[in-house]
């Protein structure tokens, strides 16, 4: 299997410099991991980088904590997607979930996806390890009702990242059609492969070359 394909090469650090972004994007190149994820002041950089490659450049929506309103996030989804991004990852209203307000949390996702259609995926981060096992399977299932193509476990700048246990619930939650992608401590082929067998079909990571290199990265996303 190539895993490589599966990989999200990501860096979202507030402190990224451009040279960063050149050299995530020559690595991505060579690896051939399927996108860069960039925060979106560097989506037209890695587009200009990567055109005519077989790399996406994905994006970040509301990141990281979904706080924003729909409007925003419909905007920022918008503006990122006519700069170069065919790939949109977009954070829930966590508390809109916990507080039951179902309507809410589909309309958030749902003006994404509207905006993303025919030119990105989206996928939308759930943000697990804040929810209880009932929330992150309704967090699911309201992605699905408002017709994301991914539901992504984590940003990655909460509690902590990726989980079997947690992508096993999501997979079951969505069923087989929608993607299921792991973020967040995947830093060795070992837990790559796990995640994979428990349902992913995509793995964010900044440690992706390591993955590969078998060298030891212990300050991966």
């Amino acid at each position: 299997m190539n895993y490589a394909n599966l990989i999200d090469h990501t860096l979202l650090q507030a402190d990224t410099k451009k040279e960063a972004i050149v050299k995530l994007c020559e690595e991505a190149k060579q690896y051939g991991f399927a996108s860069v994820c960039v925060n979106p002041t560097w989506v037209q950089k890695a587009a200009e980088i990567l055109n005519e490659t077989d790399v996406k450049v994905c994006t970040v929506i509301g990141f990281p904590l979904g706080a924003n309103t729909p409007e925003t996030k419909a905007f920022e989804a918008k503006n990122a997607i006519e700069n170069g991004a065919t790939e949109v990852d977009t954070v829930i209203n966590i508390g809109a979930l916990k507080d039951k307000n179902d309507e809410l949390v589909e309309q958030d996702i749902r003006v994404v996806v509207d905006a993303a259609k025919g030119k990105a995926l989206v996928k939308v981060i759930i943000e697990a390890c804040l929810l209880t096992e009932e929330e992150k399977v309704r967090a699911c299932e309201l992605a699905v009702k408002a017709g994301a193509d991914f539901v992504k476990t984590s940003t990655g700048f909460s509690l902590y990242g990726a989980t079997v246990e947690d992508v096993a619930i999501m997979r079951k939650a969505v069923g087989p059609d929608i993607g299921v992608k792991a973020s967040g401590g995947v830093r060795d082929l070992n837990d790559l492969k796990a995640m994979v067998q428990a349902g992913a079909t995509r793995i964010g990571s900044s440690s992706s070359v390591a993955l590969f290199t078998g060298k030891a990265d212990s300050t991966g996303y």
